[in-house]
C-alpha cells in the first residue's frame, strides 16, 4: 500500500477517535470538561479537540490527493476509498451534531441519499470495468462540507458574535452543492445506469 493510500486508512481510523472524543460520557466518569465562553459564545474543549482531530484528517485528505497526482502514485484502490473516507467522516459528523439536536436533519438526509445515488452509480460503472474518479462539483461538495463542520464545532464563531448564521448557510449550500453533484453523476453515468440487455 503505498503512501496516499495510507494517509487514506488514516482518515478512517480518526473517525472512531472523533466520536469517542465527542459523545465519551466525562461527567459520568468524573471528568470536568471546561466550556469557554467567548463573547457570550460557549464553547466546549470537547469541541476544540474534536475540530483538531477533524482538521488533521482533513489536511490528510488534500495530502493524499497531491502526493498521488505529484507522484503517480494514483490507484484504483485510491479513487474508491479516498471518497469513502471523506463521506464517512462528514457524515459521522452531520449525524453526531443531529444526534444532539445542533442542526436539521433535512440537509443531512440530503447529503446521505446523494452519497448512497453516487455509490450505487459506481459499483453499475464498476460492474461495465469503470472506474470513476471525484467530479469537480464532489470535491467542492467535500470542501463545503468540512467548512461547515468546523463552524458547527466552533458554534458558528466568530460570525455568531455578528449574528451571522454562517453555518446554517453553509450546511443548507453543502446540502445543495450535494444534490447537484448527484445528478451531475447520474448524468455522466447514465448510459452505465439505464443501459438495457
Amino acid at each position: 500500500m503505498n503512501l496516499p493510500n495510507r494517509l487514506t486508512m488514516f482518515r478512517m481510523v480518526l473517525i472512531p477517535v472523533i466520536i469517542l472524543v465527542y459523545l465519551f460520557p466525562y461527567a459520568s466518569a468524573g471528568i470536568v470538561m471546561p466550556v469557554y465562553n467567548i463573547g457570550g459564545i460557549s464553547l466546549p474543549l470537547v469541541n476544540l479537540i474534536a475540530l483538531v482531530i477533524y482538521i488533521v484528517a482533513a489536511v490528510t485528505d488534500a495530502l493524499d490527493g497531491h502526493i498521488a497526482r505529484s507522484r503517480n502514485m494514483i490507484t484504483t484502490f485510491g479513487k474508491f476509498a479516498d471518497p469513502i473516507a471523506d463521506k464517512l467522516l462528514t457524515t459521522t459528523m452531520f449525524l453526531l451534531f443531529v444526534s444532539r439536536g445542533i442542526i436539521p436533519v433535512v440537509p443531512v438526509i440530503i447529503m446521505i441519499a446523494r452519497d448512497t445515488v453516487v455509490d450505487g452509480c459506481r459499483m453499475m460503472a464498476a460492474a461495465n470495468g469503470k472506474v470513476v474518479a471525484a467530479h469537480m462539483m464532489g470535491k467542492l461538495k467535500t470542501v463545503f462540507q468540512m467548512i461547515t463542520v468546523a463552524l458547527v464545532l466552533l458554534n458558528n464563531l466568530p460570525f455568531e458574535l455578528l449574528r451571522l448564521p454562517v453555518s446554517e448557510i453553509m450546511l443548507w449550500l453543502s446540502a445543495f452543492v450535494s444534490f447537484v453533484s448527484g445528478v451531475q453523476y447520474f448524468y455522466s453515468l447514465k448510459d452505465d445506469i439505464l443501459e438495457s440487455k
